[in-house]
């Protein structure tokens, strides 16, 4: 089952999201084949990450959840808030 999850940054937590990236990446590299899609979220501007999206595969919710709490992101404290719904791709 198809899930995404949408994970929004704390305010002004840019300097925490970089120092955390190259774990984060490493991790997501682990786990490269239940990817469909993943990246950040950026600012209005398109300059800037504030969060991120990502479209993955799980058995059930909570290998999603289990996922999205492993992130060394998450870890670091860098999301206010992680939202985790079961998704079902339909277009191309």
């Amino acid at each position: 089952m198809l899930f995404a999850i949408t994970c929004i940054d704390k305010p002004n937590s840019l300097d925490l999201r970089l120092a955390n990236r190259p774990p984060h990446l490493e991790y997501l590299n682990s786990h490269l084949a239940r990817i469909v899609i993943a990246g950040p979220l950026l600012d209005d501007a398109g300059e800037k990450p504030v969060g991120s999206l990502l479209v993955m595969e799980f058995d059930d919710t909570a290998g999603a959840e289990a996922f999205a709490a492993g992130d060394p992101y998450a870890k670091a404290g860098l999301f206010q808030s992680v939202s985790i719904r079961p998704y079902r791709k339909v277009l191309p």
